[in-house]
């Protein structure tokens, strides 16, 4: 495909979109620990590119109109299914990533219930740490999402959640792992009972089902499992792909079939669709395609290799680093860092004011705010790590950037959450539990707090904010940062 020249308009144009771009975070490099997943590897982003601008004007939405489509996902899924120990009888679906897959895992489990005679409103049974995307699947869906709590560690008790199984539970979801902490539920043992209920289990490994099957020294947890039904697992994270590419797989294909949509009741084309868009584009398919036909299995083993020396150096690095400890025992290349409550307390180091020092040395961590379990329990609040083959690279500058970080807050006192409410203008609370705030009262809140102003600029320090989400009750919190986020994409009067 030969290249056409551009005017001066357009390169104007694409001068513009650089300048935007200058404002983001770095995508490549390894310093944002989360969202991004960089392979290290230049030719896979410009393979990835040239597969997209390949596929650029094709639809996806009829393969039998674009048999490209078919083949690229037909072979992404059939590697996938081999990764997975999927036999014949494993099949699936390309989707546009993890929360799609996720909503199609739990619609597919909905209506095969209620197919089975299922009456009034289905739950699904998970633990705390499930992905908020079952949050949302359940709220899309009209179910009901029975959360079991889980330890301090983040793990939670197989037989705590085996005994909310009866017959009214549409699905069981369990992680690999679980994305706050990095921890593995206990798969076989949940399974294997779901699978005495005649309950199908859903492993959402939307991030470790491109990392787990190379990093060696895992339980079972994919379709090796008797018991498990079917599994998420993104291609847009450890497959190196562009976002947002994502595979659900199911163990059946009459399983597969009932997550599809089809009708021919109107008086155009027959749609028949197996993901919740139509039209989509088939870009980021072919990436993922070219990006699995170059790698192979062995080159997926070397990436998820080097990440597991990475992710055991920089555990090594805060296990070092006085007032900080690691969340339980995570696996694969993710985990979480919490205040070492066993050190002095002038000793000890806030997560999230350490996370603000790292982020003043170039660095960005994710904050994760500390919750309370419906059985009163509260998790602590945690910086959360995600690390990618890249991040060997910079593991040296990285470390200093974690400890200097670390000395800078080391003693500084957590936000309290009376000092954050204290900032709250008079009646915000009042207010949403008389039924919510409107979108301009809501603005004034963000403003008095010194968010969603012009730009929609973020303070340089995030621990106040974080510390104020806590203090708040979640549906004011909820209310606010819609109205944040809504306000950044509004075009200015």
């Amino acid at each position: 495909m030969t290249a056409t020249p551009l005017s001066p308009e357009s390169n104007a144009i694409l001068d513009r979109l650089r300048l935007l771009r200058e404002a983001d975070a770095p995508t490549h490099g390894g310093r944002v620990l989360s969202y991004v997943y960089d392979s290290g590897l230049a030719e896979l982003d410009e393979l990835a590119a040239q597969a997209i601008r390949i596929m650029q004007p094709v639809n996806g939405l009829d393969p039998t109109t674009f048999p490209s489509v078919a083949t690229m996902e037909r072979e992404v899924v059939g590697f996938a299914r081999r990764m997975l120990h999927g036999d014949d009888a494993v099949v699936g679906s390309v989707t546009s990533g993890g929360t799609e897959s996720c909503l199609l895992a739990v619609k597919t489990a909905r209506d095969l219930w209620r197919a089975e005679g299922g009456v009034g409103v289905p739950r699904i049974v998970a633990p705390v740490t499930v992905h908020a995307a079952f949050h949302k699947a359940a709220h899309y869906f009209g179910l009901e999402l029975d959360l079991v709590p889980v330890g301090p560690d983040g793990s939670v008790a197989a037989d705590d959640l085996i005994g909310r199984l009866s017959a009214d539970v549409a699905l069981v979801v369990v992680s690999a792992p679980a994305y706050p902490h990095a921890s593995l539920d206990p798969i076989e043992e949940i399974a294997a009972a779901a699978s005495v209920a005649g309950i199908p289990c859903h492993v959402d490994a939307c991030i470790g089902g491109w990392a787990l099957p190379w990093w060696g020294g895992v339980p079972r947890w994919d379709f090796a499992v008797e018991g498990v039904t079917s599994i998420s697992a993104d291609l847009h994270k450890y497959g190196y792909a562009p976002k947002g590419a994502s595979v659900l797989l199911h163990r059946g294909l009459d399983r597969h079939r009932a997550q599809y949509f089809a009708t021919t009741r109107w008086p155009g084309y027959p749609v028949v669709n197996p993901t919740m868009m139509g039209s989509k584009s088939a870009g980021s398919l072919a990436a993922a395609w070219a990006i699995i036909e170059r790698l192979e299995e062995e080159s997926f083993a070397e990436l998820t290799a080097s990440m597991r020396r990475a992710t055991e150096t920089l555990r090594e690095v805060v296990d070092g680093i006085e007032g900080l400890r690691v969340v339980g025992s995570p696996v694969g290349p993710l985990f979480a860092v919490e205040t070492d409550v066993a050190a002095a307390a002038a000793r000890q180091v806030d997560p999230h004011h350490w996370a603000d020092a790292v982020r003043q040395r170039g660095w960005l961590l994710q904050q994760q705010p500390g919750i309370v379990q419906p059985n009163g329990v509260r998790l602590s609040k945690t910086t959360h790590l995600t690390i990618t083959p890249v991040t060997e690279s910079v593991l040296e500058e990285l470390g200093a950037a974690l400890r200097a970080g670390a000395d800078e807050v080391r003693g500084v006192p957590a936000v309290a959450a009376h000092d954050a409410l204290a900032s709250l203008p008079a009646g915000v609370l009042a207010a949403a539990g008389a039924g919510g705030m409107d979108s301009q009262t809501a603005a004034s809140v963000l403003q008095g707090l010194g968010l969603g102003g012009a730009g929609g600029a973020l303070p340089d320090r995030m621990a106040p904010v974080l510390s104020l989400m806590e203090a708040l009750p979640p549906e004011v919190t909820e209310r606010l940062l819609i109205e944040l986020l809504a306000r950044l994409v509004e075009p200015s009067a």
